[in-house]
């Protein structure tokens, strides 16, 4: 199943109780088949705990939601993290580009990150988005944005497609 939490919270008002369901907007708006989703793929993923969502083929997409082991001393989140869900995100959205499976592999040949805001526990989700380049580079954006719409970093990089030669 899809594990999914929104940020829920309640509010009562006299004898009345709402919930507030707060979505990113980088998340996409339905569920997606779980054979969409990428778990535990590389050793990486798995120690990280991220998930990768290849539902949307022109946004490679992972998210993770935070727990202690991904904040720094602070309390927020570390950015080493933060910039390995960018990295992946725009990864995978090259490899999304030549594969709706996502199993051609980019290389990142650089890759630079600015940090705009704290990342709080709940869930992060990055989107990745071509920009520009041709057969073998990409020029690829991404976007860390918590559940509650605060983008916590982008990063803009250059990404290699591995040649079919090399695969093999």
């Amino acid at each position: 199943n899809w594990p999914i939490s929104p940020s829920v919270s309640s509010c009562q008002t006299t004898a009345l109780a709402t919930q507030t369901i707060i979505w990113s907007v980088s998340l996409p708006s339905q569920q997606p088949d779980e054979s969409l989703l990428i778990r535990d793929e590389t050793g990486t993923q798995t120690l990280v705990g991220y998930v990768v969502d290849i539902s949307d083929p022109p946004h490679g997409r992972c998210y993770l939601d935070l727990g202690p082991q991904h904040l720094n001393r602070h309390g927020v989140l570390h950015g080493g993290i933060a910039a390995t869900l960018l990295d992946n995100a725009c990864g995978m959205t090259g490899s999304l580009s030549v594969d709706p499976k996502g199993l051609n592999p980019f290389l990142t040949i650089s890759l630079t990150t600015q940090f705009l805001a704290a990342g709080k526990p709940g869930r992060v989700t990055a989107t990745g988005r071509i920009k520009g380049g041709g057969r073998s580079l990409l020029y690829i954006d991404a976007e860390l944005v918590h559940e509650d719409g605060t983008v916590i970093a982008t990063s803009t990089g250059v990404f290699k497609r591995v040649p079919q030669e090399k695969l093999t």
